[in-house]
């Protein structure tokens, strides 16, 4: 598909106000005869709560006018069918969009219809968006994803440039708690003008985005942020110097993957893992034709009694995110009857698939269970994955450096 990119201008003065609101005439235009008047809005203005809503609800009306159709799973996605079953999409994040479509005249129709309403920026082919970059090479077939400029800042900002890298984003050697949280008034001076939450949130950014191989560390590390220690900085700096050896990873997406399976999901957990609260970590990643399109780590909000609980409580969550990724791509015209997730626990998969519940699982609150009845339908497959071959691995422990780089090889990340 081609792949634009678009800014508008001065987004928020294109929303209706649906509220009576009054407002101190602006410095530099007050009226001279009446100074202590005030002003009646009539459009929304940059400062008002309203605002990002109100600039929202214009532009759907616009696209829903127009013949297009939102997204009933991602609000921000707008599609229509084009004759020959062809599809145009257009992805809205506040005021920067990317339309995506296999004929370049559909897009340029579409750029036409926005300027038409609203004052628009043609930024051409998609380059850079929301400190992603987009590099392309259409001899392979390939998009590849990566936030090596944003990092680089990142890095350069805290002084990491010059740190000697390492080969994963956080070592078995740190055992990160509250214990080693500051206690006295002399080790919480200490810390007190360390960067850490600003640290901690650039690193988050680029995870989200990205970086699935930092989900774990920035998991651990973001446990800290109200009350950090040395031991806690000298774990956030150590990813910092992961990411100075590996600034040129990203996402591969392509047809070079050679795969046909459509979507699949991967599940691990850690088995108290917080050593906090013993709370178990949930990591999972979905692949659709070999690449990765979504994946989380995070702790579970309830303390698992087994290994077996903490993996159901794991594929529960991923069967979740399973049935949404399905019917977002059944609303962009790719159909797929079922999802196979792939797990590692034996134990875990029996009881997705049986409904008898014995002594050990009577005590499993009782919203987990839904996945027995969405197994029993056919919408999900409970599938049994070698641990060798296992990508979400990564996603809940800190694993050494040769298995980290079998994850990042299945997982499709890598350098351009």
């Amino acid at each position: 598909m081609e792949l634009d990119q678009l800014d508008v201008k001065t987004a928020f003065l294109h929303g209706r106000l649906q509220e009576e609101i009054f407002m101190t005439q602006p410095e530099g235009y007050v009226d001279s005869m009446k100074p202590r008047h005030v002003c009646l809005l009539k459009k929304s203005l940059y400062g008002l709560r309203q605002s990002p809503r109100q600039w929202y609800l214009r532009f759907d009306e616009f696209m829903i006018t127009n013949g297009f159709m939102r997204c009933n799973y991602d609000c921000c996605v707008y599609f229509k069918l084009l004759e020959d079953a062809l599809y145009i999409y257009l992805l809205l994040y506040v005021d920067d969009m990317l339309i995506a479509c296999k004929r370049r005249d559909e897009i340029e129709k579409l750029k036409v219809m926005l300027n038409s309403e609203f004052d628009m920026k043609d930024l051409g082919t998609a380059k850079k968006i929301l400190g992603i970059e987009i590099k392309r090479n259409r001899t392979k077939g390939e998009i590849f994803l990566s936030q090596e400029r944003y990092l680089t800042k990142v890095l350069e900002t805290y002084k990491m440039l010059d740190s000697k890298p390492v080969l994963t984003p956080l070592a078995a050697h740190f055992k990160l708690s509250n214990q080693l949280c500051p206690k006295t008034d002399e080790e919480k001076l200490d810390i007190k003008n360390v960067p850490y939450a600003n640290v901690v949130g650039c690193l988050m950014y680029a995870m989200v985005l990205t970086r699935p191989d930092l989900s774990h560390s920035v998991s651990v590390v973001s446990r800290y942020v109200a009350q950090p220690g040395r031991e806690h900085w000298r774990a956030v700096k150590w990813i910092m110097r992961y990411l100075h050896g590996s600034l040129s990873h990203g996402l591969v997406y392509g047809k070079f993957k050679g795969r046909s399976d459509g979507l699949l999901g991967f599940v691990d957990s850690d088995y108290a893992g917080d050593l906090d609260r013993r709370r178990s970590l949930t990591g999972f990643m979905f692949m659709y034709e070999g690449c990765l399109i979504n994946w989380k780590a995070s702790l579970q909000h309830v303390v698992a009694l087994s290994t077996t609980e903490a993996e159901y409580t794991t594929a529960t969550e991923a069967v979740k995110e399973a049935l949404w990724l399905q019917g977002l791509l059944g609303e962009l015209g790719v159909r797929q009857k079922s999802v196979t997730i792939h797990c590692d626990s034996s134990s875990a998969i029996h009881l997705c698939k049986n409904p008898a519940h014995h002594e050990r699982t009577k005590h499993i609150d009782i919203k987990l269970h839904f996945i027995i009845n969405e197994v029993s339908k056919g919408a999900v497959k409970m599938a049994k994955v070698h641990i060798d071959e296992h990508p979400a691995d990564m996603l809940t422990k800190a694993v050494p450096s040769a298995k980290f780089n079998i994850c990042l090889d299945l997982a499709g990340l890598s350098s351009l």
